[in-house]
């Protein structure tokens, strides 16, 4: 017990050692601008040596960003901080490093609560010399061929998302109208439910002649679809109907258009990395998947495998193509951004929060998950707990005792290393199998009796089996 205390005393006096040597501010970027951006204007403050007016106010314009980036390179700014406000900051952050300028994004939250600074001019200022003494830490923001990708991506989450929109619009005046169709089809937007809706659109209500258009491959007789489409056919539900159904055709041409300029993009990815190296292994096969909805029907594997340096991302369980294609576009193929795996998923906001006063933690809670990579991280998770494998294994047993929120968090936060190791190491995922992990728990839990059994005095003692009795 001595022991213990005088190491944990000899560890606060270390650690007060190091904040002491930290105490004094030193200037760490001589030549730092900070900007406070506006919606209107954006407020420039750049060092009180550098001209007769530190603070200046720009409009939004691009003739006034380009003077902006002007007036920097003549005061000698090299780094320029500025907030993540809305997606006002994009313009100046794109233009600053086309002109050759280091530019930290840094989130809103890291700046507020400061008191005194009631203006734009006083927020600048305090940008500038926060960034000055190195106090702030940029945002991550992938490539600028991955930033490119990731617009397409999160272009074509929004265009699913409307054409789910519209099927519902459609399946509500398909109710208004007592059509229940989708009482004997299991999926309105198939093949058989989107023929009936288009001919009931042209004109054809009469439940039997729509009834014919059923694919054979559906399981409901004629005779039940038929009386299913027994219905009011109003003029304004058909109205609302045909417009639900046009807005559905358009986005989900839009949506082809999307998957077009992504393939084009991954095609120059993929070209890209060729140029710089030759391949280092085969693409491995395949697992099983089929593509449901409104999944990317194009070929993402084999482009993938060769822009993340011939590492298959899909070969983890739960990443299917288009979790991996949007977890490239989210994340890039570059891992120095982040030290450890740790550092990574912590980022992706699946680790606890680490809230400690007085070596006492105060609160374990995670912070709001706005993070896309780690959303996409945990939607992968939810699918591995159907699956019979090690992680599947390891999610039901977190589910069993901690809930079913806590699991997915955990899985989660397993995919994320899995996929950190591939990207910074090409480590390649080796499936370990339910039934070992499995035997792996049942061990840990005897080990746990044990433990506990010798520390009260007793010792386990095998049950003799049956052969073993007679």
């Amino acid at each position: 017990m001595v022991d213990k205390q005088r190491k944990n005393k000899a560890s606060r006096a270390k650690r007060v050692r190091e904040a002491s040597s930290e105490l004094g501010p030193t200037l760490v970027h001589r030549d730092a601008a900070g900007i406070d951006i506006g919606a209107r204007s954006h407020f420039v403050a750049v060092p009180n040596d550098r001209d007769e007016e530190a603070v200046r106010e720009f409009q939004s314009f691009t003739g006034d960003l380009q003077r902006l980036a002007d007036w920097l390179a003549k005061c000698g700014v090299k780094t320029v901080a500025m907030e993540s406000t809305g997606v006002y900051w994009i313009p100046v952050y794109e233009l600053l490093e086309e002109r050759g300028f280091e530019v930290l994004l840094v989130c809103a939250s890291h700046l507020r609560n400061v008191p005194g600074r009631k203006s734009d001019v006083l927020d600048c200022r305090w940008i500038q010399r926060l960034h000055s003494f190195g106090l702030l830490r940029a945002s991550f923001r992938p490539a600028k061929d991955f930033v490119e990708l990731r617009a397409y991506m999160r272009q074509r989450s929004r265009l699913v998302t409307d054409a789910a929109r519209d099927l519902q619009h459609m399946q509500k005046s398909l109710m208004e109208m007592n059509l229940q169709l989708h009482h004997v089809l299991s999926d309105i937007s198939g093949d058989t439910g989107m023929r009936i809706v288009r001919k009931i659109v042209a004109g054809e209500h009469d439940g039997r002649q729509l009834a014919r258009l059923r694919d054979r491959r559906c399981k409901q007789p004629v005779e039940v679809i038929a009386a299913a489409l027994q219905g009011t056919y109003k003029n304004e539900h058909l109205f609302t109907l045909t417009q639900a159904l046009a807005a559905h055709d358009f986005h989900v041409k839009q949506l082809a258009d999307c998957d077009a300029r992504i393939v084009e993009k991954l095609a120059a990815l993929e070209a890209a990395q060729r140029d710089s190296a030759e391949p280092r292994a085969a693409l491995p096969p395949a697992r099983p998947r089929c593509a449901r909805g409104h999944q990317p029907r194009f070929e993402a594997r084999s482009p993938l495998h060769r822009i993340c340096n011939d590492v298959d991302l899909t070969q983890i369980p739960g990443i299917a193509p288009a979790t991996a294609l949007n977890l490239v576009a989210e994340i890039g193929t570059d891992m120095s951004k982040w030290p450890t795996e740790k550092h990574f998923t912590s980022w992706a906001n699946l680790a606890p929060g680490t809230k400690i006063t007085g070596s006492k933690s105060m609160s374990g809670k995670r912070g709001p998950a706005k993070n896309r990579a780690g959303l996409v991280l945990r939607q992968a998770a939810v699918s591995v707990g159907k699956t019979q494998t090690a992680l599947g294994g390891f999610f039901r047993r977190i589910a069993s005792h901690r809930g079913a929120i806590i699991a997915v968090v955990a899985t989660a936060r397993k995919l994320g290393a899995l996929v950190f190791r591939a990207l910074k190491y090409g480590q390649a995922f080796v499936e370990q199998g339910l039934a070992d992990y499995e035997k792996q728990q049942e061990a840990r839990k005897l080990r746990y009796l044990q433990k506990q059994a010798a520390q009260r005095g007793y010792a386990l003692t095998p049950m003799p089996t049956a052969a073993e009795v007679t």
